[in-house]
């Protein structure tokens, strides 16, 4: 290698709701490692934060207004990103909600194709485009390119109202393995990277005397919530030539919380 595989420059990576949280997270670690990034959100003004925050690393950052829901949107969006910044070699699907029903009896069908439009289907979608530029990039002669598909430790747990959000997750780490297995001689990658609680617009601290609060600090080893800063070197890591032979996995980055059996808390497991 003529530079150190970590080492992001010359490359594109297309993030899916990477204007805050993790996906904010993920496109920092890129631009410090000096790749170029493609910010997906439906916000015009969170897009224009993002851009800001990761303009002090003097890398190109291109901003779109997508609905992951919308295929069409996505298959036009990402025509239109190859084009204003000539490739992409990563895709992070990191776009998601998460709403909590109370119980699976109460789980409307609207409900289960509201999350999942996104979650699921808007992740599909953008997976593959991102494949086939990658299939047709390498059918020109030059192979390469990684998908990462961001889900949650509800891919592996239960969780009491969350079952579209469970099934969704789950879908991903499978739809990865699928990709692996199909794109691998286009030297295309496909993980999955599977969260613990982390501080969002979702996921609040409360403190340690909050319910969720106390529960983290008491189960997970690491005893803290994590933070967006916490996945700048996985995503580096999976989009970067480091992983250039690692396909087909799932990865979780959750400070050891799925470790750790010994402190099994119901009522945070059920979170999760």
């Amino acid at each position: 290698m003529s530079k150190l595989p970590w080492d992001m420059s010359g490359k594109v990576v297309l993030i899916t709701g990477g204007n805050a949280g993790i996906g904010l997270g993920f496109a920092k670690g890129i631009c410090k490692a000096g790749g170029d990034v493609v910010i997906w959100g439906r916000r015009a003004e969170a897009n224009a934060k993002a851009k800001d925050e990761l303009a002090e690393f003097g890398t190109r950052v291109l901003t779109q207004e997508v609905d992951v829901a919308d295929e069409a949107r996505v298959i036009a969006a990402f025509a239109e990103a190859v084009v204003e910044m000539g490739r992409v070699d990563g895709v992070i699907a990191n776009a998601g909600l998460m709403l909590n029903q109370g119980c699976f009896t109460n789980m409307t069908s609207e409900a289960w194709h509201g999350l999942l439009s996104v979650n699921q289907h808007g992740a599909f979608y953008v997976a593959r485009e991102g494949a086939r530029h990658m299939r047709a990039r390498a059918e020109a002669g030059d192979p390469g390119g990684s998908i990462l598909f961001c889900a949650s430790l509800s891919a592996l747990t239960g969780s009491i109202g969350m079952q579209h959000y469970n099934a969704a997750k789950g879908a991903m780490a499978s739809l990865a393995r699928g990709i692996a297995v199909d794109m691998g001689k286009f030297g295309v990658r496909a993980n999955t990277v599977c969260p613990g609680y982390t501080v969002s617009e979702t996921v609040i601290d409360g403190g340690p005397d909050s319910p969720l609060g106390s529960q983290v600090r008491e189960r997970c080893p690491m005893g803290r919530f994590g933070t967006a800063d916490d996945f700048e070197g996985i995503g580096v890591y999976f989009m970067s030539d480091a992983s250039r032979y690692h396909t087909g996995d799932l990865v979780k980055i959750d400070g050891g919380w799925m470790a750790n059996a010994g402190k099994l808390n119901t009522s945070a497991e059920r979170r999760a």
